[in-house]
């Protein structure tokens, strides 16, 4: 999966929408690429675990809800991602475009948001990332793999007591799945119009 190739297919892509009604909170993630030594690679943070957070000790992309002091939905994401791993999307990174919007509706959590995938190329792939207290670890993983099925596997996980197994992607020691592996169906659709998405829509 070369990154000319996901550029090309960002200056046609129009993100579909999701409508942000009544009582739903907006968010943004950043979905930050890079050119690794075979394969593209994309930056995931394996988030802390947090009593109370439906998130928690997941696999996710940098980001969070929006603020009202926020431009925009894409300054959301890269606030978040500087205050998570202190880089500055700004600087070292360039805007590709948006994926379309994702619900995120966990099982078990009267949860009802928006969330809008940002990505970026990052341009200094030297510059150095210090995450905060929310971040325990930074993994890049390679979208080929993703792509191709390589690195698929199946991860057993939920909310409390609540345990299913689902698709996921294995990331070092980790696993990628729920919300996050549905936007990265988002992505291999757009770039591979005959990709057959790998998620759920819940969760």
């Amino acid at each position: 999966m070369k990154i000319d190739t996901i550029i090309d297919r960002f200056d046609q892509h129009q993100p579909r929408l999701q409508e942000v009604g009544v009582g739903a909170r907006e968010a943004a993630v950043a979905a930050i690429i890079k050119p690794g030594l075979l394969h593209t690679e994309v930056l995931f943070i394996l988030r802390a675990s947090k009593n109370g957070d439906p998130w928690s000790g997941q696999m996710a992309f940098p980001g969070g809800h929006r603020e009202l002091s926020d431009a925009s939905i894409r300054a959301t994401a890269e606030r978040e991602t500087w205050e998570e791993i202190g880089l500055d999307l700004t600087q070292h990174g360039r805007y590709l475009g948006q994926l379309d919007q994702v619900r995120a509706n966990p099982r078990g959590r009267n949860i009802n948001m928006v969330v809008t995938p940002v990505v970026y190329m990052l341009e200094n792939p030297d510059v150095q990332m210090s995450p905060n207290y929310e971040v325990a670890d930074i993994l890049w993983g390679s979208l080929n793999d993703m792509h191709t099925g390589n690195s698929l596997t199946e991860h057993r996980g939920g909310p409390g007591n609540w345990h299913q197994a689902y698709t996921g992607y294995r990331v070092g020691e980790e696993v990628v799945w729920g919300l996050t592996l549905r936007m990265l169906d988002h992505l291999f659709c757009l770039v591979d119009p005959g990709f057959t998405p790998r998620g759920i829509e819940a969760g």
